[in-house]
């Protein structure tokens, strides 16, 4: 029986200790990335839009890449495919600082190489994803995936107050730097771990073979295909609003570079409290019913921040909520998704939730347009309004999905 005391059930196993170890410092350098790619690009464009041109093109490979990360996440070891990835990284984020330091500070460049480092993050989430459920099993599996989008969340708090702080007196080049460094720490970290997160697929079959089973399985598991689009409804219209951040930082809220890591910071607070009562919940059932919740208040905070939009404080208060709720849907998403399907296709259930989230670039670029063409605040009330709209709706009309254990 779970509850507020053993909501650290998962880190008895040594191997998702050293993964989540993993996981804190690969997050430090996304949670740095974040600050600094919004902020460089705003500074560079001074335009809103460009602002969501970047965070989209740094989702798009989710999209494009999802299935196939979830297909080789069916077919290839685990730890050798998250080693490579994170290397991966390391080399696009020192790239990212030469550039960087010798002026070449071109957009387009940068975006190029923000794209790159979405296509390797959507590899690595759906391998670390699968890896974790491998490591501590069914019975742990939304504890475990819940520490560590919490270590996703805590390294991203760090990551966001440091990119502030080394923007403000280093300039974006030495945060890049500092990116490439904890990249590596991950890395090595992972080298030591002895669970190979196999799959439980023991013939690997050709990747077009895995292509066309994930489709037949798309085609058979309603389930599946309904949290599919709840997550990517979720991503469009609830996400999202991380990009206007920068915008709100500057222009509405007059808080600086500074203040920018500080609302990064707190968002990811709220992040962290939302999965810190999921992981003390354990292995609740309802967890269908949850889910509805989570995305309903999620949707409620944003249109709040139409309201507390000209105070740091109240805006904090509300952006830490929103995110509470907007990690915690998210996780179980995560967690109905791979409890919904057999175990040999936990990799290709992963693979449609990176799919899902992946059309984060349409709402990356409507929100953008929204806030350029009236302002941030209204654009996040309209965002929230429909996302809040939408959550009710299913909630009522699939009852099944309500109903999930």
């Amino acid at each position: 029986m779970y509850g507020i005391s053993n909501w650290a059930a998962s880190l008895r196993f040594r191997d998702f200790r050293l993964l989540w170890a993993s996981t804190v410092l690969y997050s430090l350098s996304t949670g740095m990335e974040q600050v600094s790619v919004g902020w460089l690009i705003f500074e560079l464009t001074d335009s809103p839009f460009m602002v969501g041109v970047a965070a989209a093109a740094r989702m798009l490979p989710f999209f494009l890449l999802g299935v196939l990360s979830g297909v080789v996440a069916d077919r290839w070891e685990r730890r050798m495919l998250l080693r490579a990835g994170t290397l991966g990284a390391v080399a696009a984020a020192l790239i990212m600082a030469l550039l960087l330091m010798a002026g070449l500070t071109n957009v387009w460049l940068v975006i190029a190489l923000v794209t790159v480092l979405g296509g390797l993050m959507a590899f690595t989430i759906t391998i670390r994803q699968t890896f974790t459920y491998d490591i501590v099993g069914h019975q742990h599996a939304l504890n475990g995936l819940a520490l560590g989008a919490m270590a996703m969340q805590g390294g991203g708090i760090a990551g966001s107050l440091a990119s502030g702080a080394l923007i403000e007196f280093l300039g974006p080049s030495w945060q890049f730097a500092a990116s490439a460094v904890c990249y590596l720490g991950s890395a090595l970290i992972v080298l030591t771990i002895a669970n190979p997160g196999r799959s439980a697929r023991q013939s690997a079959e050709p990747v077009l073979e895995n292509l066309k089973g994930y489709l037949r399985l798309v085609r058979a598991n309603r389930t599946l295909l309904v949290l599919m689009c709840l997550t990517a409804c979720t991503e469009v219209f609830g996400f999202t609003h991380m990009t206007l951040l920068p915008v709100l930082a500057k222009d509405v809220l007059n808080v600086g570079a500074s203040g920018l890591g500080i609302m990064t910071a707190a968002r990811q607070t709220g992040g962290l409290m939302g999965l810190w009562i999921l992981a003390a919940l354990g292995a609740i059932r309802k967890k269908g019913l949850m889910m509805f919740i989570a995305a309903i208040g999620f949707g409620g905070g944003q249109m709040a921040f139409y309201l507390l939009s000209g105070n740091i404080y109240a805006f904090l208060s509300v952006l830490l909520f929103v995110n509470a709720c907007a990690m915690a849907a998210d996780t179980l998403y995560k967690t109905l998704m791979q409890d919904n399907v057999a175990d040999a296709e936990r990799g290709r259930a992963m693979g449609s939730w990176v799919l899902s989230i992946g059309v984060a670039p349409i709402g990356h670029l409507g929100i953008g347009a929204l806030a350029a063409t009236l302002n941030a605040p209204t654009a996040l009330l309209i965002n929230g309004a429909i996302l809040t709209t939408a959550s009710i709706t299913t909630a009522l009309t699939l009852p099944q999905t309500r109903r999930l254990p």
